[in-house]
């Protein structure tokens, strides 16, 4: 692969160094943001005037609350209010990204033009990122979607046992397994100062981009203004979860055989090259030490690369 100049070197280090500065200034911020939101609503109306900030916490919230800030974390594909959520954190995934994009960019180089090699790096190092941030945020929605159900079976169990509604949202708060433990803990927290049983729900669909929660949210805020047996609407609305939690796990057992052919469609190129590598090095490395073979191997992964995303695509959309 060509070597990066030291230009590009330069580069590649400042944009890192801006989205990562940027990103630790936000997550020591979202650090504190829990405990600000608990006293906030308390203590409005009792707050003296503050001076001006000056120094660095001016300077972090200008950099946090510009317009461009908040375009570059999105193109990277990053949630501003999952900064402190992400495992493996958030630098571990934007180094493997660059690890991926230099790869592509040295591909590139090898068998088109080293001028290539920059754009080329910046373009795979944000699709690269925006890949593995969307990975883990649809694992995320996965988790969620597959333990509301018994989340809603808690509730229901606990109301009808004498428990106020707001008593058994903490109370999964509490007992839930992880994520959805840490969703109803921001609704928890929130209804902790005096916020509305309505208002503290309204928040939590956009926030795990999930349609079910914006149901469930729906159903309490009703309930809380008219009255009504609140038991047995979220009995149903759990049977009807749960019901589509069966058909997804249909759904992704009848493409369990696409899956597998994509799998297998993508290693044999790969297997293939490995074993002409071993018994005849000499024919395999053309592909590796001339013009017309770098230009070969990098139009074959090009396609086979496309040919992945196209039945990623296919699948995904087979499952929505």
């Amino acid at each position: 692969m060509s070597a990066l100049s030291p230009i590009h070197v330069g580069l590649i280090l400042g944009l890192l160094a801006l989205v990562g500065g940027a990103l630790w200034l936000l997550g020591a911020m979202q650090r504190q943001e829990t405990m600000r939101a608990r006293f906030e609503t308390v203590l409005e109306g009792h707050r003296a005037a503050r001076a001006p900030k000056d120094g660095l916490p001016l300077l972090r919230d200008i950099i946090i609350t510009s317009a461009w800030f908040a375009r570059l974390v999105t193109l990277m594909g990053i949630r501003r209010d999952r900064v402190n959520e992400y495992r493996p954190r958030w630098y571990v995934l934007l180094a493997a990204a660059l690890v991926i994009a230099r790869i592509i960019a040295g591909i590139a180089a090898d068998a088109l033009a080293d001028a290539l090699m920059l754009p080329v790096l910046l373009v795979s190092f944000v699709l690269a990122s925006r890949f593995l941030f969307g990975m883990l945020e649809r694992k995320r929605r996965e988790k969620l979607f597959d333990q509301f159900p018994d989340a809603l079976g808690q509730i229901t169990r606990s109301v009808r046992v004498g428990m106020p509604v707001v008593e058994a949202v903490r109370f999964v708060a509490t007992e839930a397994p992880e994520p959805t433990a840490m969703e109803f803990r921001a609704v928890a927290d929130r209804l902790a100062v005096g916020v509305a049983l309505d208002e503290a729900l309204a928040e939590i669909a956009p926030r795990t981009g999930l349609p079910e929660y914006g149901f469930f949210a729906t159903a309490l805020s009703l309930q809380s203004r008219t009255g009504g047996g609140i038991a047995e609407t979220l009995d149903n609305l759990a049977d009807v979860i749960r019901k589509r939690v069966a058909l997804r796990q249909r759904a992704i057992a009848l493409s369990a055989e696409a899956k597998t052919s994509a799998a297998i469609l993508a290693s044999l190129p790969v297997l293939t090259g490995l074993a002409l590598m071993a018994v005849t090095p000499s024919y395999a490395m053309v592909l590796f030490t001339t013009e017309s073979g770098k230009m070969a191997m990098a139009l074959a992964t090009g396609m086979m690369l496309s040919g992945i995303m196209v039945m990623r695509f296919i699948i995904k959309k087979s499952l929505s």
